[in-house]
């Protein structure tokens, strides 16, 4: 470019005035916010540990005012998530849907054929790891894991009714792990549509024990009505304020160290739909960042003995690679692959 002109100097000049300011305000040139609604999608029933979280983050967004627009929770857990992740994955350039995920985002796929990956959508933000502990009812002989898994031995085939969410899902899944260190189909597992309604089977003892997550059980609990006899984790819950009278999370066992070899945690994250741009995933970023410095997200993850994690970008697509692998590796040895997978 000739600069020997006058003109042609301002011209250059504005131009780099314009630059300069662009470089020094990228929140002026890439800031996004929503325009309408934003729809909160749950790929699972109500009442369980997804839709629990998913709500919990739609009170704190509104109460805080975080965003100008209201966010609408909807509930799609038809074919155990499909739903859910089917709409997302149409939602395709659309960033006025967002969907909170557990590990049904890997599981259902392997195991329905259902044409959806997680791959079909845009990562934003893993918010925690959610625990599993294997809980009986409070009125049960089993004092601990190990006097749990004595009785399961000894037991005829499929005598102990373990309760689930879902078929081929995670709880199905430790439970066919369960299995492998009791002896073969000593477990009928019965799937039910959500964590409140395994829990509540529970309490009355239409099963002999489930694998829920903490917060899906921990008015249980406080109740007095149920019994955790350890978590599947290799380290114990760092939660340690009185969740009942006399203990916290970080009282119960971890099944490895009581002898049970088996280690199992879910993912909580939320991911948007396909096409999504940087300055559209910030925003949301930005957005759970700010909810997770809340007092009120603090105490939800104590309450739901969570592994906390916040993890985003690079980091969280290789954790989502790992975990794809790993789930494909568990469902084919637990003969849950659809045909063809």
């Amino acid at each position: 470019m000739r600069k020997s002109t006058a003109a042609i100097g301002i011209c250059c000049i504005a131009t780099s005035f314009a630059t300069g300011i662009a470089s020094f305000s990228p929140a002026l040139a890439q800031a996004w916010e929503p325009t309408r609604p934003v729809n909160f999608i749950i790929p699972a029933g109500t009442g369980g540990g997804a839709d629990q979280m998913a709500r919990l983050l739609q009170g704190v967004v509104t109460k805080h005012s975080l965003m100008k627009q209201p966010m609408v929770v909807v509930n799609k857990g038809g074919g155990a998530g499909a739903e859910g992740f089917l709409e997302m994955k149409h939602a395709k350039n659309d960033p006025h849907k967002i969907v909170v995920t557990l590990s049904n985002l890997f599981t259902t796929p392997l195991a329905t054929g259902v044409p959806f990956n997680w791959k079909d959508l845009t990562p934003v933000a893993m918010l925690a790891l959610d625990q599993f502990v294997l809980w009986v009812n409070a009125e049960a002989p089993y004092k601990s894991v190990k006097d749990y898994i004595e009785a399961v031995k000894a037991g005829d085939d499929k005598k102990f009714k373990m309760g689930g969410t879902g078929s081929k899902q995670e709880d199905q899944i430790i439970t066919v792990a369960l299995e492998k260190l009791t002896a073969p189909k000593k477990f009928t597992y019965i799937p039910y549509a959500g964590g409140g309604a395994v829990a509540t089977q529970l309490v009355g003892k239409h099963v002999d024990s489930t694998v829920n997550n903490p917060i899906e059980a921990v008015s249980q609990w406080k109740a007095g009505a149920l019994r955790p006899l350890c978590i599947f984790d290799d380290q114990r819950s760092v939660h340690k304020g009185k969740v009942t009278s006399t203990q916290a999370w970080s009282d119960i066992p971890t099944c490895m160290e009581s002898g049970v070899k088996v280690d199992y945690q879910m993912l909580r994250g939320i991911f948007m739909g396909p096409g999504a741009t940087p300055a559209q995933v910030d925003f949301y970023v930005d957005l759970f960042k700010k909810v997770a410095a809340t007092d009120e997200w603090k105490k939800f993850m104590e309450d739901g003995a969570f592994n906390l994690r916040f993890m985003v970008g690079d980091e969280f697509k290789k954790w989502i690679e790992s975990n794809d692998k790993l789930h494909y590796d568990l469902m084919k040895e637990a003969g849950f692959l659809a045909p063809g997978k």
